[in-house]
Parts: structure tokens; C-alpha cells; sequence
């Protein structure tokens, strides 16, 4: 999933990593001949960059990022006070990452990635949310569940 590069930091070798729109991070070494990015040596030429979109293959894997803080939860609903839109195919904002969790019962999540796939979520199974990318909840009988939102301390 492409995400913008929003700011810049080394890490403990020294090398320079990206920080994405989604709360990921990622290196954007310049090792030639394997990984040409000499813009990444220069400030003028990493600032020229922000907002580049890089792929995230964290975001693609479904991984919560680490440093994230739950902001909002929602009630707990029924299978009969589900709302409607969370049924439909749906996404949570850009930097916004959620957990469903299903508290009695189970529930078909399903996620629409460059390929459809559903996963079966039951108690003490959380359904990671990524921000921007469209998914949709269907109970199965009866179930009970909610939905916890997080973003960045920077994004607060």
C-alpha cells in the first residue's frame, strides 16, 4: 500500500528511515549499487521528497504500529445494533488504525487488498484496522463487539 513519507530520522547504525503517513517506518538507505537513492544523503534533497509515496509493506502485512495511542472506542453492539455502514465496505482516515474486538460470538471481517480476503474473528482475536483501506464486518449470529481507534501522539 503506497503511503507519504512525512518526516525523516536516523536510526542507531546511522542510517537515514522514512517515517510514512500511516505511523510505519521505513529505511531509505542509499547503497549502491543495490538501493540507488543518493536524495536521501542531502537535507535539501530528503525535503524535496517528503510527501513521496513509498510502499509500505508493513501496512500490506496488516502490522499495528508500535507508539500508537487508543484515542476513541466505541459502544459495544449487537448483532442487531451493528450500524449499517460498518457493514459496508468502509475505511478509517489516513494515520487512523483500529482493533474490532469481538467480546462473545464471532465475526466475518473482511478486508479488500489488491486481493479480497476475510478472517474469522472471535474473543481474544483483535481485527487490525489500517487506515485507508476499505473492509467490512459481518456478524455471524449472535455476537457482541467494538471498535477501538488509534493514532499517533502527534496526530492527537
Amino acid at each position: 500500500m503506497k503511503r507519504k513519507i512525512t518526516s525523516y530520522a536516523k536510526d542507531d547504525d546511522d542510517d537515514w528511515v522514512a517515517r510514512l503517513d500511516c505511523n510505519h517506518s521505513q529505511h531509505v538507505r542509499h547503497k549502491p549499487p543495490f538501493v540507488s537513492r543518493p536524495w536521501v544523503e542531502s537535507e535539501a534533497g530528503r525535503t524535496a521528497l517528503l510527501g513521496t509515496e513509498l510502499d509500505c509493506v508493513r501496512c500490506d502485512r496488516m502490522e499495528f504500529p508500535q507508539g500508537l495511542r487508543e484515542y476513541k472506542r466505541t459502544p459495544v453492539f449487537t448483532e442487531s445494533t451493528l450500524p449499517q455502514a460498518l457493514l459496508r465496505d468502509h475505511s478509517t482516515k489516513a494515520g487512523t488504525w483500529g482493533l474490532i474486538h469481538v467480546l462473545a460470538g464471532h465475526v466475518r471481517y473482511t478486508v479488500n487488498k489488491p486481493e479480497q480476503h476475510s478472517l474469522a474473528l472471535q474473543p481474544g482475536m483483535a481485527g487490525i484496522v489500517v487506515p485507508e483501506m476499505k473492509h467490512r464486518v459481518e456478524p455471524v449470529g449472535a455476537v457482541r463487539l467494538c471498535v477501538a481507534f488509534f493514532k499517533s501522539d502527534d496526530d492527537c
